[in-house]
């Protein structure tokens, strides 16, 4: 990474744009997680669909998966799967139709389709990538998740509300370029939206956490970070990390020179080891797996997995010997679906308090699963991190 760019440069080559999805969110608690092993293997290794013509369609490129966005993450604290709604319809709910009532009861299927902005381009620092990408949205009152993959990030945001994305983002110093029918598709950001402070004047939407009476949105994003860790601590909700889950971050090789068969190889191998993952029992303690129709299969799951690849991953998963990483957990099952600023308010705690401690740079990723929010961090930058985040419970914690 080029760290003599400066960050109005990173930020002018971040390219966003919207992707053409209608996406159900799908929780399932660890202990049904059996019944749905063959629903998600169905979904990650069918690659392929049959067109009105009744003829197979496959991806331009074997590494490429078929459908604009799926994320199918399993921690430990539940199983979370982000697919087309017509693939939860077909996959997955014949199969919590025929599991027992009281379990079928814990399986929980987002009523709302979500959208997701894909954002492509370097960020210089990680930390504030994530903060200067969630803010405009979080500060407009807007749900999101937030997903970091190998290549790029990913937010999710109601359908509905896409509309209100754009009109946020664009106020904040996001441009969007018009797509080949006119609609808003790619944008770029030319200034971070961190420099306006002014708080959007919009309603707030059913979907939307909803605000004490006479209570304003916040105006800024220290108030929003505020704001959630009072949210968090009124919950019981407090980060836990458990060192002993040591993860990494790594993708399938794609190799545009070699020959199809030996691609198709290679991609054979690696549908092979994310399938031995998703089955062995136990099941992993971390695992998350994110694919689309542009990029090769992206993972963060634990070393101890990388065993089950062809030939321990070599020449096959790309970054799979770089540092260590651990994840920070929020659990947040007792939180409402459509509650808004817990990414950006623990991103800007964290970069607040990184700050003059480790450096200029704080590399953390983020992913945002059904009920849970967890901040990946490098081994090294855990007990600070962990600092950081405890110095916000004294601060916002004993405010009320």
């Amino acid at each position: 990474m080029d760290t003599s760019m400066t960050e109005s440069q990173v930020l002018l080559n971040a390219q966003l744009g919207f992707l053409d999805t209608h996406l159900a969110l799908i929780h399932i608690p660890l202990e049904v997680y059996p019944f749905f092993v063959q629903p998600i293997l169905r979904l990650l290794l069918h690659n392929d669909r049959v067109d009105i013509d009744g003829q197979l369609n496959t991806p331009q490129r074997p590494w490429m998966f078929w459908h604009p966005f799926v994320n199918i993450s399993i921690t430990p604290s539940e199983c979370s799967v982000v697919c087309p709604r017509e693939q939860a319809e077909k996959l997955f709910m014949p199969v919590v139709d025929k599991i027992p009532p009281l379990l079928r009861k814990s399986v929980a299927v987002s009523k709302e389709d979500y959208s997701v902005i894909m954002i492509g381009g370097e960020g210089l620092e990680a930390g504030k990538r994530v903060l200067d990408l969630t803010s405009p949205l979080a500060l407009a009152g807007i749900p999101i998740f937030f997903i970091t993959s190998y290549y790029c990030d990913f937010i999710l945001v109601p359908l509905s509300s896409r509309s209100r994305v754009i009109s946020a983002l664009e106020e904040r110093g996001f441009v969007f370029e018009a797509d080949a029918v006119g609609e808003a598709g790619h944008m770029m950001n030319p200034a971070s939206p961190l420099v306006s402070t002014r708080a959007r004047k919009d309603s707030i939407g059913s979907f939307d956490f909803p605000l004490a009476v006479g209570t304003p949105p916040p105006a800024t994003v220290p108030e929003l970070q505020t704001r959630t860790f009072k949210l968090l601590r009124r919950n019981g909700i407090s980060p836990k990390a458990d060192p002993n889950i040591e993860l990494v971050t790594c993708a399938g090789i794609k190799d545009s020179t070699a020959s199809t068969s030996a691609v198709n190889f290679s991609q054979g191998k690696l549908q092979l080891g994310i399938s031995k993952c998703l089955t062995t029992d136990p099941p992993p303690k971390f695992l998350s797996v994110t694919l689309t129709d542009s990029e090769s299969a992206s993972l963060t799951l634990e070393k101890t997995l990388v065993s089950h690849f062809f030939n321990d991953g070599e020449d096959l998963l790309l970054g799979k010997d770089g540092p260590e990483q651990v994840p920070i957990t929020l659990d947040l099952k007792d939180l409402p679906l459509e509650s808004t600023g817990i990414v950006c308010g623990v991103a800007s705690r964290l970069t607040d308090g990184m700050k003059g401690r480790i450096g200029d740079i704080f590399n953390m990723s983020y992913l945002s699963t059904a009920k849970a929010g967890h901040v990946i961090v490098y081994m090294d930058e855990l007990e600070e991190a962990m600092d950081a985040l405890g110095q916000a419970e004294q601060n916002g914690f004993g405010e009320h």
